[in-house]
């Protein structure tokens, strides 16, 4: 009989979680994964919390030991990039010009920084987060600078900047929209990050424009802003967005839009590819609408689903959206999804002013699309059943 091949392209949390499932539900083929990274499949929220502030080293967030890759029978081709699929042969292209044949694909290349074209922008001292490299770059430089300018205030912005002022860095944020997290959150939530920033001492500046990073020597001296206004900086955190790894879906032929479209079981239009994680854009069975998120919780669980479905066994992915910051004293924790340009109002129980509240996200017919707890805990299960049930609620009892 002829033994099944599994190829992953892709190294981190999405593709280590999926090769566990696929032994764990007893698949016995060859699981190949295909990473880019040199290292072995790590988390990435470390990358902007516990290690930027020294408290974990890369070895804590490594998803599974090198043993367990042997144990399991998982080669694991790091350093490596798959280059081109060919759906007609099955087969996967890769650098040195050699192919490694499928039976099943799945994707989970994730994203990358989205950078600011603008003078300046490839000067030493200016630093995007993304990789392991990166988080260790920006730890080394938290050391060694006075000042930091961050453009973008954004989760990364925001979570860089708590931890270079837990260095000791003076940092300035750069934020175009009029609130901080506008887009993810709204303008009152918005408001809320911003009074936590300033109370520790940053400089908060919404509403510029980033026209340039002035250099000297080749070397990040600050930016100016489109007023003409300068803001000297020792180094610069372009902190803007993502963007979705999708150009190797998009190359094989396969249904994209703004991500790689997939159905309720993370199949793509070719039934023998899987994608999941950044770039998955999903039919959600919940929500009744496609939705794609860059969110820790989708590469930890959707793996387990995708599994099943390249096993040719019945899988939907329901999980609600989920996930959460941590910056100097306020944890957070979001369940839900609102759309863009959805309507909706805020409702919110606890203390907003000393940051210990749970926000309600809700529709005109008064339904919980979205939960958001502030340094209150155990809340979360609550705000589950209140967008599964999908009925009006009174708003006073909240």
């Amino acid at each position: 009989m002829t033994t099944s091949r599994f190829v992953i392209a892709g190294g981190g949390l999405a593709a280590a979680k999926l090769a566990e499932a696929l032994r764990a539900n007893d698949f016995d083929g060859t699981v190949t994964l295909v990473s880019a990274e040199e290292h072995l499949p790590y988390e990435r929220p470390p990358l902007s919390k516990e290690h930027l502030l020294g408290k974990k080293a890369l070895a804590d967030f490594t998803v599974d030991p090198s043993q367990w890759y042997r144990d399991h029978h998982v080669e694991v081709m790091p350093g490596t990039t798959v280059t081109a699929v060919d759906r007609s042969t099955k087969t996967v292209a890769l650098p040195d010009g050699t192919t490694l044949p499928y039976d099943k694909l799945a994707l989970a290349t994730g994203s990358r920084p989205r950078l600011l074209r603008m003078p300046g922008a490839d000067a030493a001292g200016v630093h995007v987060l993304r990789t392991i490299e990166d988080s260790d770059a920006l730890l080394a430089m938290f050391a060694g600078v006075q000042r930091l300018a961050v453009i973008g205030a954004g989760w990364i912005g925001l979570e860089v900047t708590a931890a270079a002022r837990a260095a000791g860095v003076e940092v300035t944020v750069l934020e175009a929209d009029s609130v901080p997290l506008r887009a993810a959150l709204g303008p009152e939530m918005g408001e809320v990050f911003a009074a936590l920033h300033r109370a520790h001492g940053v400089d908060l500046r919404c509403g510029v424009q980033v026209s340039e990073i002035t250099t000297a020597d080749g070397r990040a001296t600050g930016v100016r802003l489109a007023d003409g206004t300068v803001i000297e900086a020792d180094a610069v955190l372009m902190a803007v967005g993502a963007r979705p790894n999708i150009e190797l879906a998009t190359d094989a032929g396969l249904a994209v839009d703004g991500g790689v479209l997939v159905d309720e079981s993370l199949a793509t239009s070719d039934p023998d590819i899987v994608a999941i994680g950044d770039i998955a854009a999903q039919q959600h069975p919940v929500l009744g609408q496609r939705i794609r998120v860059e969110h820790w919780a989708n590469a930890l669980n959707q793996p387990a689903v995708a599994a099943l479905t390249m096993l040719g066994k019945p899988a939907v992915y329901d999980k609600l959206p989920y996930f959460f910051t941590d910056q100097y004293d306020l944890g957070m924790e979001y369940t839900g999804y609102v759309a863009p340009q959805q309507q909706a109002r805020v409702v919110v129980r606890g203390d907003l002013a000393g940051r210990e509240f749970v926000a309600y996200w809700l529709d005109p017919g008064n339904r919980v699309l979205a939960g958001m707890n502030v340094n209150v805990w155990d809340v979360t299960d609550k705000i589950k059943e209140l967008i599964l049930g999908g009925e009006a609620v009174d708003p006073n009892t909240l």
